[in-house]
């Protein structure tokens, strides 16, 4: 019998069934973890999947508050309520017009820049320099289209009295003034009448209601001033419980 030796061909067969054994506890090592991250398909569209916000572990919470003003000021409510001025539709007193006259009126309130007076009467300057010439009390031609307006508006107010008082500006004596203003007062109360059939009291006020400066501040004259208080004023009353 041959005498084996340490490199023969024995020994190396050993050698070899050795690596297989290492070389296959390699590959069964790396497949373990591919077989256990295998994908699962499924045939559900991912539209139909709700999705779902979970807050991720461990991640700050959120809230929310209320920032205090700077400098330490203290917030307050303001009032935005809506203050009606006085326009048509605070003086209109709608329940006296007669629903086809209800537009025409609001028309003729803002042309005629009428205006409510604490009794709730509605009033009316009829400029006097573009009623009567100067120092005159006789009406001029070219008045008729404010009085037409000032009695078209009348006529909406069936029931209302109505006064007519004579204002002039601060030059002059009493005296003159208080009859100069009657007579205007008259005049215009007199050619109403004739459109409306309503007759009015009639007052002159003279330079006692003034509704600018007839003056400047220095004293000097303030002709603009005097000539808005030059006026002839129709106040459109509030019927009486007996009148309505």
């Amino acid at each position: 019998m041959r005498r084996r030796t340490q490199t023969g061909r024995p020994a190396r067969a050993g050698t070899l069934r050795q690596a297989g054994v290492s070389l296959a506890l390699v590959v069964l090592a790396w497949a373990l973890p591919v077989a256990a991250q295998e994908v699962v398909r499924s045939g559900r569209a991912l539209a139909d999947v709700p999705t779902r916000l979970v807050p991720a572990s461990g991640a700050p919470a959120t809230t929310l508050r209320k920032q205090e003003p700077a400098g330490g000021l203290v917030s307050r409510t303001q009032d935005t309520t809506l203050q009606r001025s006085a326009g048509p539709q605070t003086i209109l007193r709608e329940a006296e017009v007669p629903k086809e006259r209800l537009e025409q009126t609001r028309a003729l309130l803002v042309e005629l820049k009428a205006r409510p007076t604490p009794q709730q009467a509605i009033s009316i300057d009829l400029p006097a320099d573009v009623l009567f010439d100067f120092d005159k009390a006789e009406l001029r031609a070219d008045a008729a289209p404010s009085l037409d307006k000032a009695a078209e508006l009348i006529k909406s107010y069936a029931t209302a009295p109505l006064s007519v008082l004579g204002h002039t500006d601060g030059k002059g004596t009493d005296a003159y003034n208080d009859a100069l203003s009657l007579r205007r007062a008259e005049a215009v109360a007199r050619a109403l009448q004739r459109q409306t059939q309503r007759q009015a009291r009639v007052e002159g006020r003279g330079k006692r209601d003034p509704i600018a400066p007839n003056t400047t501040p220095d004293g000097r004259d303030d002709p603009q001033g005097r000539q808005l208080n030059r006026r002839v004023q129709i106040l459109i009353g509030v019927p009486t419980k007996e009148g309505r």
